[in-house]
């Protein structure tokens, strides 16, 4: 059996995040009466506040790991433990109500509500948590203006631009302040300076509020940017790209990349997904 990959500590950080814990992680689909098996054997640990990047080619099942990561989907075997919890026998309904306290997601389409504005938008998930409509409003203003998008909080999507927003997309992703946030292409569809934004973003919010952080990407600028790089290989198991490495600097150019992962299944429709 693979070794387990173990994300390196970050810096010295309000460790908020999740510890998880993955073992000889599998799924399969049946196709023509056969099992086509997608993930094989993933070993995996990440730490508190940890951040790290997903590389691999299209198709090798990356999409499918971060989905099954953030409970839209079920493994065929093994075993996913979020801070001791045993994720892979939980009820549905218990399961969505754990992604919606627990689990922020950024997908690369933003997936906003076109009739509700920026911040009718953010304040979505935690009014499903039932906050106080006052509390969750304050909330949803205190993180859109930490993305920068304070005069624009009564905007709907089709007056914002893409970048505007991406942003919308993850401080909704971030409004309750998820143990563990997932990112799957976030700035693909987005030109190079408003990638670069996000990227950073992405590092600011981690070290502001500490959540574990995996990002599935193409793009090797990005994963660049992560403490830590972790590769899908065809088969569908997960092996270290490198060695544990300082980020890029925080002005380091970064292309975003416009290609799309196949497996994309696009479940973040599903209930308790922000």
């Amino acid at each position: 059996m693979p070794a387990a990959a173990t994300a390196s500590p970050g810096p010295a950080r309000d460790r908020r995040g999740a510890r998880i814990d993955v073992r000889q992680l599998g799924k399969a689909y049946i196709h023509g009466g056969e099992a086509l098996e997608v993930l094989w054997d993933i070993n995996l640990t990440l730490e508190p506040g940890d951040m790290v990047a997903v590389v691999g080619a299209s198709g090798v099942g990356k999409s499918t790991f971060l989905q099954i990561l953030g409970t839209l989907d079920l493994p065929t075997s093994g075993s996913i433990r979020f801070d001791g919890e045993e994720l892979t026998t939980m009820s549905a309904s218990r399961l969505a109500e754990f992604r919606n306290r627990k689990i922020g997601f950024v997908f690369q389409f933003h997936h906003l509500l076109p009739e509700f504005t920026a911040l009718e938008n953010v304040m979505m998930p935690a009014l499903i948590q039932r906050m106080n409509p006052n509390a969750a409003r304050r909330r949803a203003e205190d993180i859109l203006g930490g993305v920068g998008l304070s005069r624009r909080l009564t905007h709907r999507p089709g007056e914002l631009s893409g970048g505007e927003q991406q942003r919308v997309a993850l401080a909704r992703a971030m409004v309750l302040e998820p143990a563990l946030l997932l990112a799957d292409e976030p700035t693909g569809n987005l030109d190079r300076k408003t990638g670069e934004d996000i990227h950073q973003l992405f590092l600011q919010l981690n070290r502001e509020r500490g959540s574990t952080l995996l990002v599935v990407t193409h793009n090797p600028e990005l994963a660049a940017l992560m403490p830590r790089r972790l590769r899908m290989v065809d088969g569908g198991t997960l092996v270290d790209d490198a060695e544990p490495h300082e980020p890029a600097p925080a002005d380091a150019a970064v292309e975003p990349s416009s290609a799309r992962d196949p497996q994309d299944l696009e479940q973040d429709q599903k209930d308790g997904v922000r």
